[in-house]
């Protein structure tokens, strides 16, 4: 790739030198893969359909490739980096290679998972190239955290990207899948190779697409509700329902008075529901006094 055709944005080289020049060398700890080609930037920014009126916030921002793309269509970008070092030099690559957008870009020096509010404008866009090991938990807590958050594009380890875009049915639908529909429509939007990345990954990279709901999930129960029914089904995911959830109700002759008056089979397995339908079953819990007594061992 040419220099002109990378423009403001970081090479192979440059990632080097900045990485050398701060003594960075990437952690397995932290799943640090800085991504070295602008071509696969500018695509995340385009497949993330971010416009010049958009506030975007980034996690994991590294060294700046896909920060300083951002930075060259949104309105304004918050990155937030846990990284000491990387942190503190994330402000000075942006004003020596976009120095007209350094008042576009704010920077958030701290753990994502314990982030609660940015500066500026609320956010309208998520985008991140997320480290394999926190994708979903940081994924949750930021949709949870910024209801202004309208589109969200994550670069995560394919197999987590498989998971989250999973469909009901699937061998791979499981507690992230149903989570992330909660709050959005969500699909996959790519692959990424590893030649991208520096250091290499051993695994390949896929794009998620989250757009969220324009109306929240109608339902009575609470998130915290219908998330209790979503682990307590997936922790025994080979089990039906009715056995799975004994726990969750109080006994399986409970559970099964709730998945009844969802419209659930009790012989289900928790792989084969909508967000919906455990939202249903939340709503379905008897309350203690309630609680039917077991008559029979739970069938698995």
């Amino acid at each position: 790739m040419s220099t002109t055709d990378q423009g403001p944005l970081l090479g192979p080289a440059d990632i080097r030198d900045l990485a050398a020049a701060l003594g960075v060398r990437p952690t397995k700890q932290r799943g640090q893969n800085f991504v070295i080609d602008a071509n696969t930037v500018r695509r995340i920014v385009r497949t993330a359909d971010v416009g010049p009126d958009d506030v975007v916030v980034e996690v994991g921002p590294g060294l700046g490739s896909l920060t300083l793309a951002l930075l060259e269509t949104a309105s304004h970008v918050t990155a937030v980096e846990i990284d000491d070092v990387l942190a503190g030099a994330l402000p000075a690559t942006v004003e020596a290679r976009l120095p007209g957008k350094k008042e576009s870009f704010d920077l958030v020096h701290s753990d994502a998972m314990l982030v609660r509010e940015l500066p500026g404008p609320a956010p309208t866009a998520l985008v991140a190239n997320l480290p394999y090991n926190v994708a979903v938990p940081v994924l949750l807590h930021m949709l949870d955290t910024f209801p202004s958050i309208e589109r969200t594009l994550v670069m995560v380890q394919a197999e987590v990207a498989d998971r989250l875009a999973a469909a009901p049915g699937s061998k791979v639908y499981g507690v992230p899948s149903v989570k992330v529909n909660w709050y959005a429509e969500v699909k996959r939007a790519g692959a990424i190779g590893r030649n991208v990345f520096w250091p290499a990954p051993n695994v390949d990279s896929g794009l998620v697409s989250l757009v969220r709901r324009a109306e929240p999930l109608k339902t009575t129960a609470s998130k915290r509700e219908v998330f209790a029914v979503v682990d307590a089904a997936f922790a025994q995911r080979r089990k039906t329902l009715r056995a799975a959830l004994a726990g969750w109700a109080g006994s399986a002759a409970a559970a099964e008075a709730a998945l009844v008056a969802a419209g659930v089979s009790p012989q289900a397995r928790g792989e084969s529901l909508t967000v919906e339908e455990f939202a249903r079953i939340a709503e379905n819990k008897l309350p203690p006094s309630d609680t039917p007594a077991e008559t029979e061992a739970p069938g698995k």
